[in-house]
């Protein structure tokens, strides 16, 4: 027999509650690993004594404001308790409710098979590590403490032992790279830049890469991924005054092609007034602290939120298309940032289309806007194909001559020696 140590098991108790029994029945054959049914949060309350952390899921029956206030008592009296709401129809107005009251994730009922076994798991793992850290006020024999008849014998106390990319968050010091990719004039080719680099990114390392959609009003980065995100940074908002790492993970959607997570924009563009410079830079500084490259796509003109980001990032990559137009005003952008007193060391200048027979001289470009191009884009015609199919260019066109501009361009942060086996 091996000495060498097993990997500790998650002990985490799933609870379901919900009083209509076939729904209950079918959010527990949801759960692969088990969880224990109860008919009212009540009945849970009752069994619950702090020792063990339990998930619970609450089922539509519980999506009504007496009872989202009677869980949100729930967990602020156990800390050890993380909850999810089910629910028939997901809306902006249910998901804020349910966020103010605590709980933790809201998923449609109806929704992508394996997202609640997903969710449950990400919050079993964050529990877990919660319980086996000792409270600064108890002795750790105390705080360590778990009661076996917590909830029922029968729940499988290995649900959820595969660990996460997030699960060591808490004990490394992490301080991610924000990369703002940025233009003066739409249709630069700006979201293509800033989705291809994150996701280049997210393929080179082993650590959490998060792509943020900063054009609130007509964002497009969750179309280019072909993404179906149940949440946005609008969530993330509304959530701030108790928005911790755990929480805005389960906010992200995962590109599962590559494991980039993503912050879309607002699905309305009359939500973006709720998103201002103060709760954009939160969000991003909070995303630093387990990411280790946060890039954010940014609409093509200046507002509080751009210029809120500009300040807040490591590097602003300034993106240009090979028209009159287009370098007027980034020649004016770049007038701005000067103004404003920004380092030009954070500057990168990439130029898209940069084949383009324009008869526009790249030397003659970089010396009207008094600064060398990091990057030169080729033109071509696999990124509206892969714009079209919603797949980054870099994993729809590896070979091309787009792809290896991008791949320049990420060498600029990950070297290609330090690029993860896939």
């Amino acid at each position: 027999m091996s000495d060498a140590p097993r990997p500790t098991a998650i002990r985490v108790s799933v609870a379901v509650v919900e009083a209509h029994e076939p729904t209950r029945e079918r959010i527990v054959s949801l759960l692969s690993s088990g969880a224990t049914p109860f008919s009212s949060l009540e009945e849970l309350t009752s069994r619950l004594t702090g020792t063990v952390p339990v998930v619970a899921v609450l089922g539509p029956s519980c999506a009504d404001d007496p009872t989202l206030a009677v869980a949100d008592r729930v967990v602020r009296k156990y800390p050890s308790v993380a909850t999810i709401l089910i629910v028939d129809e997901l809306t902006t107005t249910m998901l804020q409710h349910a966020l103010r009251a605590g709980v933790r994730d809201v998923l449609a009922l109806g929704g992508e098979p394996g997202a609640l076994a997903q969710s449950v798991q990400r919050l079993a793992i964050s529990l877990d590590q919660a319980a086996r850290t000792p409270s600064p006020n108890l002795p750790a024999t105390q705080a360590q403490i778990q009661d076996e008849d917590d909830l029922d014998d029968d729940a499988d106390p290995e649900a959820g032992s595969t660990r996460s990319p997030l699960a060591a968050y808490s004990s490394e010091d992490v301080r991610g790279e924000v990369i703002t990719v940025f233009s003066t004039k739409g249709g630069a080719g700006k979201s293509v830049i800033s989705t291809s680099l994150a996701v280049a990114l997210a393929q080179r390392t082993d650590k959490p890469v998060c792509l943020v959609d900063a054009d609130l009003q007509f964002g497009d980065v969750a179309v280019m991924l072909k993404l179906s995100p149940h949440h946005t940074i609008v969530d993330a908002v509304s959530a701030l005054d108790r928005l911790d790492p755990p929480l805005l993970e389960s906010l992200l959607v995962k590109h599962d092609q590559s494991g980039l997570r993503v912050l879309p924009a607002p699905l309305e563009p009359a939500f973006a007034d709720q998103v201002g410079a103060a709760e954009m830079i939160s969000i991003i500084d909070l995303l630093r602290t387990f990411c280790e490259y946060v890039i954010v796509d940014t609409p093509a003109y200046f507002n509080d939120v751009v210029l809120g980001l500009v300040e807040a990032s490591d590097k602003v990559m300034l993106v240009a298309g090979m028209d009159i137009p287009n370098i007027k005003n980034v020649k004016i952008g770049l007038q701005t940032l000067r103004l404003l007193n920004t380092p030009m060391e954070k500057l990168m200048l990439v130029l898209n289309r940069a084949n383009s027979k324009v008869k526009l001289d790249i030397g003659e470009v970089e010396r009207t806007l008094q600064i060398k191009a990091d990057v030169l884009v080729p033109s071509d015609i696999v990124v509206p194909q892969a714009v079209n199919k919603g797949e980054p260019v870099v994993t729809h066109s590896p070979k091309s001559g787009v792809s290896k501009a991008i791949q320049q361009l990420a060498d600029e942060f990950v070297p290609v020696q330090s690029k993860k086996r896939r």
